[in-house]
């Protein structure tokens, strides 16, 4: 029997950005989502309040880093903060989306390597931990001077795809499908992905024009040749840009069927009927780290619930255990 959580001794509170994710992760655990008020003055300055004690106890916050992205961040701020000073024993933040890791270098002049500073600004406002869900690039970790654990999602999506290959209503033959990695620096997740579904993979060789533009090499195109089915494995998908260009260059080489798998379903814009309208990809499978408006879903997206994940890591760190298997940059998958 797995050890429970002391509902007396542990607060879970949300911001605004996804409180159905927090009521879920606080549902798995077995104690109470708290309320918090959040209202603005008239000046626009932020009025927080959490709405239970968190004196002497273990304190979790709730708050993906979705658009308007400052907003959240100033909310998780100042949530960690009233948790410091009203005298929290531990505060953890709970980030399934941790947008600025992709501010992960200086790759220009007299910018800011903002995922190192919002690391530093978070033990600043008060948590002594942070949690994640598949950070963009391995080195965000290091950015970090108080424990962080990034989880990955990747058990979710081997064990939604093998269920599917029980049902028979996929086939994954080595022959002719392969999962393909829309960077390098994706390569090593894509290569742990293929390797729990018995596949082959590869990595595309991409170079960022901007936001929203991106130029893949068409060497990609060789790459695929003799496989009639691809998986594409990226941590998120924002615009949508890389991952439709590089679906484009693997229709042209003469892949058939295209699965699309992110971590990070943000489909900004229009991305969700652009990815529509590429009829060779049958599905695009992500988790719900990012809330999805019903009304921007289309007949095959898969969004697969991320709470249980988070709320085994949540019980084991409270319980002084080990959550190795479940970290995105480890060995082993969540099975």
């Amino acid at each position: 029997m797995q050890p429970k959580i002391n509902p007396e001794d542990v607060r879970v509170f949300s911001g605004r950005s996804h409180r159905q994710l927090a009521q879920d992760i606080a549902d798995h655990l077995g104690v109470p989502l708290e309320p918090t008020l959040v209202s603005r003055f008239s000046n626009d300055n932020l009025y927080i309040q959490l709405g239970a004690s968190v004196r002497s106890r273990v304190v979790y916050i709730v708050q993906s880093l979705i658009p308007p992205v400052s907003d959240h961040l100033m909310e998780l701020f100042m949530m960690l903060d009233i948790a410091h000073h009203a005298g929290a024993r531990e505060i953890h933040a709970i980030i399934p989306y941790f947008s600025y890791a992709r501010s992960d270098k200086k790759d220009a002049p007299r910018i800011s390597i903002t995922a190192r500073l919002i690391a530093d600004m978070l033990q600043t406002a008060g948590a002594t931990h942070m949690m994640t869900v598949t950070l963009h690039s391995p080195q965000v970790h290091g950015f970090f001077s108080i424990p962080t654990d990034p989880l990955t999602a990747r058990g979710l999506f081997c064990n939604y795809l093998l269920e599917c290959k029980y049902k028979h209503a996929l086939k994954l033959d080595p022959a002719e499908t392969v999962v393909v990695a829309p960077d390098y620096g994706r390569a090593g997740s894509a290569a742990r992905l293929a390797e729990r579904l018995g596949l082959s993979s590869i990595s595309a060789e991409k170079r960022r024009l901007s936001d929203t533009e991106v130029e893949i090499s068409s060497l990609i195109e060789q790459q695929v040749q003799g496989f009639r089915k691809a998986i594409i494995y990226d941590d998120e998908i924002a615009t949508g840009g890389s991952v439709l260009h590089l679906s484009r260059l693997l229709v042209h080489s003469g892949i058939e069927e295209i699965k699309l798998i992110c971590t990070h379903g943000l489909f900004l814009n229009n991305a969700l009927e652009r990815i529509r309208a590429i009829p060779q990809i049958t599905e695009v499978i992500t988790t719900d780290t990012v809330p999805i408006p019903i009304e921007k879903c289309i007949p095959c997206l898969t969004i697969l619930p991320i709470a249980a994940t988070i709320g085994e890591a949540i019980r084991r760190n409270y319980n002084r255990q080990s959550i190795g298997d479940l970290f995105d940059f480890g060995e082993y998958l969540n099975e």
